[in-house]
């Protein structure tokens, strides 16, 4: 039988969506397309109203379909398996379970009967997943489940339960899998990635960046997004002294004002957050610091919103990823007064585009003339297109063989997104 798996939402997803696919691959299933499977799989998200109404739009065109198995996964059965009531599918979990997929399709082949398996994750134990067949350049890792937050715009922690670690060797021997089978670049990801170890005896994110870096073949570390709190001294000291710690760091503002982040629930104010890059900059002069930002939460004044704006002109971040506030049912944001008018929301976040695109192409600008290092992942009409360790984009002419093969270029000049290698 043929499946096909839609991924909504986060790295996560991708990567328990790449877990699934695996287990199916390893059990004789075969990977399909969109149009000749027999069983379709969608792993939701839910991190607004938006969300939800994207993941059952999804679920609804695959009913279409007739005759398959449709399973659905993930935050928003965790959270909304009522919105799946009166839906013909086949299989609900929610976000546990995903690592058995094979054991629910076999059973509902064998019963015909409509299974439903969506327990409680507060309490739940991290779930054990590795990944064999990664086919990508870079790899993700899952090292941590869960957050605990609490931030006052967000589902997640319900969706997702209390914060959980992957048991420290799990962690080394997948990652020593992965680049025994060629994998360069690792990516550290998980819901609250840098709380990674909270719930483990004396073992820290600190520590366990450490012993990756014994590992032996491994080229590149990437975080894949990590809070500001959590760059503590221990981290700072590893970031140091780190060989394989890529100069790139996602780290989210959510917003420049104080007062915005006291509405959001964040955990430090705007002086700590700058500090902190000040701190990181000391160690890596170069690193490029990206971030997401949200416009137009509940109570975003036009003062407060151009506090954010000169907040990120002092920061000088190489790229902001800009999300106009979407309300989410279920979350303390919904008690808030003084929304913000969708209109005002697009101005806004337009203005924070053309902020970001302005200070990324000043960041790549200070490469020009310089010689760096990058990992092709592409070849397009003559090109080779990968990333280097801080994130550029870069473009240069070579051929197919050189890819996945760490390549020395100058870059020459800077063709947005594009930073032009000779």
């Amino acid at each position: 039988m043929k499946f096909y798996i839609y991924t909504l939402g986060c790295k996560v997803n991708t990567y328990e969506s790449n877990v699934m696919r695996d287990k199916l691959i390893n059990n004789g299933y075969k990977e399909g397309n969109e149009d000749d499977s027999q069983i379709y799989i969608i792993n939701t998200c839910t991190v607004t109203n938006t969300s939800d109404n994207k993941s059952l739009k999804t679920v609804r065109k695959v009913l279409n379909k007739k005759n398959n198995i449709t399973v659905v996964v993930g935050c928003m059965t965790q959270v909304n398996k009522e919105l799946l009531e009166n839906l013909d599918v086949s299989i609900v979990l929610g976000n546990s379970g995903k690592s058995k997929i094979v054991d629910y399709i076999e059973e509902y082949k064998k019963t015909k009967k409509k299974i439903i398996d969506v327990t409680d994750i507060m309490d739940k134990k991290f779930e054990d997943m590795c990944l064999n067949n990664f086919n990508k350049t870079r790899a993700f890792v899952k090292i941590e489940d869960g957050c605990e937050n609490y931030c006052s715009y967000c589902i997640i922690p319900f969706a997702r339960g209390k914060v959980r670690s992957k048991k420290r060797e799990v962690v080394l021997q997948e990652i020593k899998k992965l680049v025994e089978d060629g994998h360069k670049e690792i990516v550290l990801t998980g819901i609250h990635t840098g709380h990674y170890g909270a719930d483990l005896d004396n073992y820290t994110f600190s520590n366990l960046l450490s012993d990756i870096e014994k590992i032996d073949g491994l080229k590149r570390l990437r975080i894949s997004s990590i809070e500001i709190t959590e760059l503590d001294d221990s981290f700072l000291k590893v970031l140091s002294s780190s060989k394989i710690i890529v100069d790139h760091m996602h780290i989210p503002l959510q917003s420049g004002s104080d007062e915005m982040l006291k509405l959001m629930n964040r955990k430090y104010d705007k002086e700590y957050f700058i500090n902190k890059i000040k701190e990181i900059r000391n160690i890596r002069p170069d690193i490029s610091i990206t971030t997401d930002i949200i416009v137009g939460f509940n109570g975003e004044s036009d003062k407060l919103f151009n506090e954010t704006l000169d907040t990120v002109e002092k920061i000088k971040f190489s790229k902001i990823h800009v999300f106009p506030f979407s309300l989410r049912n279920g979350t303390k944001a919904c008690e808030l007064p003084n929304k913000v008018d969708d209109v005002t929301k697009k101005e806004r976040v337009k203005k924070l585009i053309d902020i970001s695109k302005k200070l990324e192409i000043e960041y790549f600008n200070k490469f020009v003339g310089k010689e760096i290092e990058f990992l092709p992942e592409m070849y397009k009409d003559g090109y080779i297109i990968g990333h280097t360790g801080n994130y550029l984009l870069v473009k240069k002419k070579g051929n197919i063989e050189e890819l996945n093969t760490f390549i020395k270029t100058k870059i020459v000049r800077v063709e947005y997104p594009y930073s032009i290698g000779e």
